[in-house]
């Protein structure tokens, strides 16, 4: 069909329908920021469905004056963090070892506790590990905004060579336009190189150049400038943990009992962490009627 000449008569016409469609037309809708609330989940686009950060009211974290047994890793993770809070340089951090050791927690405090000395200076936002291809695209978001944000990834780790793995590597600190000053990324994994040993003998025993094929796997480990290190705790730090946790309850039981108790909640449990430690104290708690913050 040919196009109208200029001087059709139709073409006024033409004019308004179109006018009419882009006014009826919803405006592109706006890159999502990090504001309106401390924490968010990063939700990529999907189906149909744009990007978005969800707001989280309420974040499920404890004081960090309340963990105990992790003082040192609580000492390096919280001044990473208010360093980065001020504006000033801050390492990218993984935290690895031991189940139940309170690693998220620890990052969840420190975040809270950096809000607390300067008043919405971060955003926590947590990224799911089955999202972590998106890394990119959320930088790029990120990389726009005013305020300093925390990408947390909790329970990291890889089974294969994939493209989150890629991903990963590139931009902790890699690429052309490489991290956003205002971007830190903290990981919590069971594992220190992010991958099980299998995977690295399998790619030593399959690579043409072993020894430079387990070396691209943990350097993806290396990326991280801070590495915190969280261990089994034993008898003495566990009873440290629950007794701080006593404390700062104030629960009305003597110390023999209170050590006595614990030990027994450990037996059943089949082992010590600071998890185990708050789930006899939330037990504990209940049985004496005293209510937990928060």
């Amino acid at each position: 069909m040919p196009f109208p000449a200029d001087d059709h008569p139709l073409l006024p016409t033409l004019d308004r329908i179109v006018a009419a469609l882009e006014r009826l037309a919803p405006p592109p809708a706006a890159p999502p920021a990090p504001e309106g609330a401390d924490a968010f989940v990063w939700h990529p686009a999907q189906g149909g469905s744009p990007a978005r950060l969800a707001p989280v009211t309420r974040v499920a974290a404890v004081e960090i004056d309340l963990l105990q047994g992790v003082e040192r890793q609580k000492s390096l993770l919280l001044e990473n963090t208010l360093r980065f809070a001020r504006g000033l340089p801050a390492n990218n951090a993984m935290l690895w070892g031991a189940r139940g050791m309170g690693k998220s927690s620890l990052v969840k405090a420190a975040h809270a506790a950096a809000n607390a000395a300067h008043p919405a200076s971060l955003a926590l936002i947590e990224i799911h590990r089955e999202d972590i291809r998106t890394l990119p695209e959320l930088l790029n978001i990120l990389r726009a905004a005013s305020r300093r944000c925390l990408v947390f990834c909790d329970d990291l780790s890889f089974e294969r060579e994939d493209a989150d793995y890629k991903a990963l590597k590139s931009v902790l600190d890699g690429g052309i336009e490489g991290r956003p000053m205002n971007v830190l990324f903290y990981a919590t994994s069971n594992r220190r190189h992010l991958m099980p040993r299998d995977m690295i003998e399998n790619e030593r025993g399959s690579a043409i150049n072993p020894a430079e094929a387990v070396e691209e796997k943990v350097s993806l480990s290396d990326r991280f400038g801070l590495w915190i290190g969280f261990h089994n705790a034993d008898q003495s730090t566990f009873f440290a943990m629950v007794e701080g946790y006593a404390a700062a309850l104030k629960l009305p039981i003597a110390p023999e009992a209170l050590r006595r108790e614990a030990v027994e909640w450990s037996v059943t449990r089949g082992g010590r962490s600071g998890r185990v430690a708050w789930q006899f104290i939330t037990d504990l708690a209940g049985r004496l009627g005293v209510a937990l913050p928060g």
